[in-house]
């Protein structure tokens, strides 16, 4: 499962890399393709609904039964989470109103898409640098076998469901290579 997890983290930084691609088109006056952004907003936001969130309850509750002072931890990732998806649901509103052509301005919509990035990549190594370690330390693989059978999909399911309701968004995916956080 903790291949999963980092798998997921390489999955989710291309999917910010293919966001900061358009961000920066967008940046340089340039209009990216917003229906591609929508198809990687919406993809996100049902991987955090579906995969996400129920991965995150099930490590931090286990976490927590083993070494008590995760908790801390796993509230402030909590926490930031929450904040990241609010953002994410923020942005989303905002392509809908750009695809109705309705009136926004694309330097306050650039800028806010930026932060959000920063702000996910932010997320992604706190995570990789302070709740991998946990885990790989107090789970055993007998742990991990288990919490990976509560979780409701695996990636390869995410991935075939990707390519499946989103090609344009899977192309692009599949031709950008994994980008260094």
């Amino acid at each position: 499962m903790l291949t999963q997890l980092r798998q997921d983290h390489a999955n989710m930084a291309r999917l910010l890399h293919v966001l900061q691609l358009k961000q920066k088109t967008l940046a340089a006056g340039e209009r990216p393709d917003f229906q591609l952004i929508r198809e990687v907003v919406d993809y996100m936001l049902d991987y955090m609904e579906d995969f996400t969130v129920p991965l995150e309850r099930l490590c931090s509750e286990q976490l927590a039964t083993q070494v008590p002072e995760v908790r801390e931890l796993s509230n402030r990732l909590s926490v930031d989470y929450q904040g990241l998806r609010e953002r994410l649901r923020r942005l989303s509103q905002d392509i809908d109103m750009i695809l109705m052509d309705a009136v926004l301005p694309m330097d306050r919509f650039a800028e806010d898409m930026r932060a959000y990035l920063e702000a996910h990549r932010g997320y992604l190594r706190e995570e990789r640098e302070s709740l991998f370690p946990l885990i790989a330390e107090h789970f055993d693989d007998d742990d991990l076998r288990y919490l990976a059978s509560l979780l409701p999909e695996g990636a390869k399911a995410r991935l075939e469901y990707l390519q499946a309701a989103y090609p344009e968004l899977y192309a692009e995916l599949r031709a950008t290579p994994e980008p260094a956080l």
